[in-house]
């Protein structure tokens, strides 16, 4: 199983004038999209038993994604007040106490014989005790598995920008793929264009930075010339969710490809990385043609891709 750590949440969408719940996350949405994709998948994150936590319990159910390593909690559920402009998704945290930010160290247990990758991000690498915990979970065991990392930066999140940029420094050097968009690479480096950026972060120790830019589509910096994937043509309806689905593509092929471990990935090609990012961007251009966080099932991807 490929092992997803981080928050989930619950995301208050715009609806007719008013606000509609929808079970989401960076990291949750990823585990959903493998789960959706027929991708073997485990979920690590605690859920509170207030009721979003049954309204997040169900979509990982019915995607097949085992929760055996979620830990549940009175403390309430994160909520994510949405807003959109021009379809673009910014956002509002009520985290304070949470269920999932006082995830701590000492709640983490040893992983089952099962989980062969690991992917962790989102918002749950910046509080503690929780940032602490993925961030020694990634300790632990990203010797032995391979790590994926999208950090998905929220600026507004982030109240000590040293400490995080520290903890993302070491993050990026432990991780073997970190994905980053647009806006992520201008955060960490203002002062440089998007590819320097993105070889900036490929020298700390990945062995592949993926840089996304929505519509100018997906690159794939790594030991190799620069692997280019153009985004899917589609009308968006939003763009809440693309980036989480389009890391659940890229580890569904990378597995599929049978590259998804430390020697693969050491050793991939060219063409491995191109697949990976066509799979990637299939499948985000389904979950930005609906509204809200909701990946493709597999029978909704082309049967070139989906194979």
């Amino acid at each position: 199983m490929i092992l997803c750590a981080g928050e989930s949440l619950i995301d208050m969408v715009p609806e007719n004038g008013t606000f509609r719940p929808l079970a989401g996350g960076s990291v949750y949405n990823t585990a959903i999209a493998l789960g959706r994709l027929g991708e073997a998948t485990a979920y690590l994150w605690p859920i509170s038993r207030d009721p979003f936590g049954d309204l997040l319990l169900r979509p990982l159910s019915e995607a097949g994604v085992n929760t055996d390593l979620c830990p549940r909690t009175d403390r309430l559920t994160t909520l994510a007040l949405v807003t959109l402009t021009g379809g673009e998704a910014r956002y509002s945290f009520y985290d304070e106490g949470s269920a999932g930010r006082m995830l701590a160290r000492e709640d983490l247990s040893a992983l089952p014989d099962q989980i062969q990758a690991l992917f962790a991000g989102g918002i749950s690498l910046v509080p503690d005790p929780c940032g602490a915990a993925i961030e020694a979970l990634l300790e632990r065991d990203g010797d032995r598995l391979p790590v994926m990392l999208d950090p998905n930066i929220r600026p507004f999140f982030i109240t000590d920008a040293n400490a995080y940029r520290a903890r993302l420094s070491r993050l990026i050097a432990r991780a073997d793929i970190v994905k980053l968009s647009g806006d992520d690479l201008e955060w960490l480096y203002p002062d440089l264009p998007p590819e320097d950026a993105a070889r900036q972060v490929l020298a700390q120790g990945p062995r592949i930075v993926l840089q996304t830019g929505g519509a100018a589509g997906a690159r794939a910096h790594w030991a190799g010339d620069t692997v280019t994937a153009p985004a899917i043509r589609t009308t968006v309806a939003d763009t809440i969710g693309a980036g989480d689905t389009f890391n659940a593509g890229v580890l569904a092929s990378l597995r599929r490809q049978g590259v998804l471990t430390k020697g693969g990935l050491a050793s991939i090609t060219a063409d491995q990385i191109a697949a990976a990012l066509a799979l990637g961007a299939q499948a985000a251009a389904v979950t930005v043609s609906r509204p809200g966080a909701n990946p493709p099932w597999a029978h909704e991807m082309p049967d070139a891709l989906s194979d």
